[in-house]
């Protein structure tokens, strides 16, 4: 079994900057989106940064990188950061998002504008 998340999509997907190692397990996408489904966000977001660090890179499918953003997202409303670095990756892949993109900009504007303090 693999220890984290990062690791499970390193071995299925591979990685541009590290080897993968031999592994004998049955890779099956479905299970890795099962797991990436109920991973945290912390989790999420060190695959996303591990496998593709410069946003434009990575050899994870977009579908994956667009989902596992999503989900992150859904843990964390309000990290605006998070709301921009998915904008800019939806912006790297295709006009067809570029509205959703916009939007999580916004939000991210938004968010800078609230006082500090905690969040619902």
């Amino acid at each position: 079994m693999h220890t984290t998340l990062t690791e499970h999509a390193r071995c299925l997907y591979g990685d541009e900057y590290r080897p993968t190692r031999d592994c004998v397990l049955d890779h099956q996408e479905q299970h890795f989106v099962g797991e990436l489904t109920f991973a945290d966000a912390d989790s999420i977001v060190a695959m996303l940064h591990d496998l593709s660090p410069h946003v434009v890179d990575g050899l994870l499918p977009v579908w994956i990188r667009n989902l596992a953003y999503r989900l992150a997202l859904l843990q964390r409303p309000h990290d605006a950061a998070l709301l921009r670095e998915a904008a800019d990756s939806l912006y790297l892949h295709g006009p067809a998002w570029d509205d959703i993109a916009a939007d999580l900009r916004r939000r991210a504007d938004e968010v800078d504008r609230q006082p500090a303090g905690p969040q619902a």
